[in-house]
């Protein structure tokens, strides 16, 4: 498998990025609603998928990033439950549901299979790369 240099060539953050655009616009609606809250806590949950992932990959560390991936996980349940929120509340319809859903469904299956892979690497890290 090719090294991996930055974290925006990863595959599951390339897909955050794309759940947080779709994430933002639905957000973009509520806030003409006047829903503050609700767009912000959308937002924040999609933006954490992302940022953890960037943040674990910058930490060098392969049990420190696993710990941020399964943060990022998280964060996919909590923005499935919001997008079931969002449906109820009419901020989306079911097409665009069951596409945003279908998309974080994705991501946590990607996430856990990074997870999987990076359970049975042997590679440290940079943190820990010249330690015993």
């Amino acid at each position: 498998m090719a090294t991996i240099l930055r974290f925006e060539d990863l595959e599951i953050w390339q897909l955050a990025r794309k759940i947080y655009q779709r994430v933002s616009e639905i957000a973009a609606r509520m806030r003409k609603n006047h829903d503050y809250r609700f767009a912000d806590q959308m937002k924040g949950a999609a933006g954490s998928v992302m940022d953890n992932i960037g943040e674990g990959f910058e930490r060098s560390s392969r049990l420190e990033f696993i710990n941020s991936l399964s943060i990022s996980k998280g964060e996919c349940g909590e923005l499935k439950s919001q997008l079931y929120r969002a449906l109820d509340d009419k901020y989306i319809d079911q097409k665009e549901f069951d596409e945003i859903y279908a998309d974080v469904e994705l991501e946590i299956k990607k996430i856990a299979s990074f997870v999987i892979y990076l359970n049975t690497s042997n590679v440290k890290g940079l943190k820990f790369k010249n330690r015993q």
